[in-house]
């Protein structure tokens, strides 16, 4: 089903209650802007490419970064619709919770901002524009915890009736909104890092000779931080592979994915050999280069997932760990972010890392051994020929 036919037919299901509940656009917006949304939202996204960005920002000179502004100031507004509606159109009432409006309305103020700037024509047009890109930027920082809550709610509320397990529109449309999140702020970060003064081997955001083990390192003694400060103890992780590789990637997309995948295994070895008198066996971290793909390999002798628990892994707001959405104040949004510590246990992480992966044409992968351990497989397109996956 296309994704207007699917908007359209959530529109019907929804149309009464939200209508009841006030929470429509139109209670809260001028026709004209309610009528421009949904007219963008009808509009084809425009995807682009690792190696495209690399190639355009390889030279940031004024008329390239006056044509990337050009290019954002009519595809930002396209992506921003496209979400607008979907979240004017969830089912089971998820669209008029609070904080889903909130974020909503947060995705409205920047689609009118973006849509009443001037035409971009010279490198003054520009410079404004990019001040506007930083505002957006900051501003939808928080989505993802602001979002979380709102589904923690629907969870709550749905949890004596259905299982979260049992919703999987919200989860298709959980899966298209953050993998388009992850693709805006790549596309705004990427236009305001060649802005500014580029560090070494960097093109923006990307790093053209961005070192996997030195990435991993970096992660594995973060998430062996959290461990530490939550359990009193860490396991050892071993890096294996070449050290001296390199490949074009996002590092912190990649440290994002790598820490979120030895954090578990830490925490899944910890808690097995808590009361064991012997040290616990290390995790191992294997970076292979292969031609298509760059995979690193992250296994454990946690204790497995039983097999019919692993589809859970892949749901939005399951966690073994405490979630700090229970003790969050229903306002308390404003010191969150979208760090991969802060999302540690939103139950977010593994859904959100396979996005990170796929995003540049990659995947993630669980194999489990139930009584041994678990693989995890993370498989980074090396070519960075593949298009953005736009919901």
């Amino acid at each position: 089903m296309s994704t207007a036919s699917r908007i359209f037919n959530s529109a019907l299901r929804n149309a009464s209650v939200a209508k009841q509940a006030g929470v429509r656009l139109g209670d809260h917006y001028p026709k004209e802007v309610v009528d421009d949304i949904f007219a963008n939202a009808l509009k084809k996204q425009t995807g682009v490419s690792l190696k495209y960005m690399l190639d355009f920002g390889s030279k940031p000179i004024e008329r390239q970064l006056i044509l990337s502004a050009q290019f954002l100031q009519n595809e930002l507004p396209v992506r921003l619709a496209h979400r607008v509606a979907e979240l004017e159109n969830l089912p089971y009432g998820l669209s008029g919770k609070p904080h889903v409006l909130k974020v909503r309305d947060w995705y409205v103020e920047s689609f009118k901002e973006l849509r009443s700037f001037t035409k971009i024509r010279d490198v003054s047009d520009e410079q404004q524009f990019t001040g506007l890109l930083k505002h957006i930027y900051t501003r939808h920082r928080n989505v993802v915890p602001v979002m979380a809550m709102g589904v923690a709610e629907l969870k709550r509320e749905l949890a004596s009736s259905i299982g979260l397990n049992d919703l999987p529109d919200i989860h298709q449309f959980l899966d298209g909104f953050y993998l388009s999140r992850i693709g805006i702020r790549m596309l705004i970060g990427q236009h305001i890092a060649l802005k500014e003064p580029q560090k070494e081997n960097h093109i923006g955001l990307i790093d053209t000779k961005c070192s996997p083990g030195h990435v991993c390192r970096d992660a594995i003694e973060d998430a062996r931080v959290i461990c530490m400060r939550e359990k009193g103890g860490a396991p050892e992780v071993m890096i294996y592979g070449d050290p001296t590789f390199t490949f074009p990637y996002v590092p912190s997309h990649l440290h994002h994915m790598v820490f979120e995948l030895v954090k578990n295994s830490l925490r899944a070895v910890y808690d097995r050999y808590e009361d064991e008198d012997d040290e616990p066996p290390p995790i191992r971290l294997v970076v292979a280069e292969g031609e298509e793909d760059i995979t690193i390999k992250v296994s454990d002798e946690g204790g497995g997932i039983p097999r019919s628990g692993l589809p859970k892994i892949w749901t939005y707001l399951y966690t073994t760990a405490k979630s700090p959405l229970d003790d969050m104040d229903n306002n308390d949004t404003e010191g969150a972010a979208d760090g991969p510590s802060v999302l540690a246990g939103y139950g977010y992480g593994l859904p959100i890392s396979r996005l990170y992966a796929r995003y540049f044409g990659g995947d993630l992968a669980i194999i489990s051994m139930e009584g041994y351990g678990t693989d995890a497989y993370l498989h980074l397109n090396r070519l960075g020929n593949v298009q953005e996956p736009l919901p």
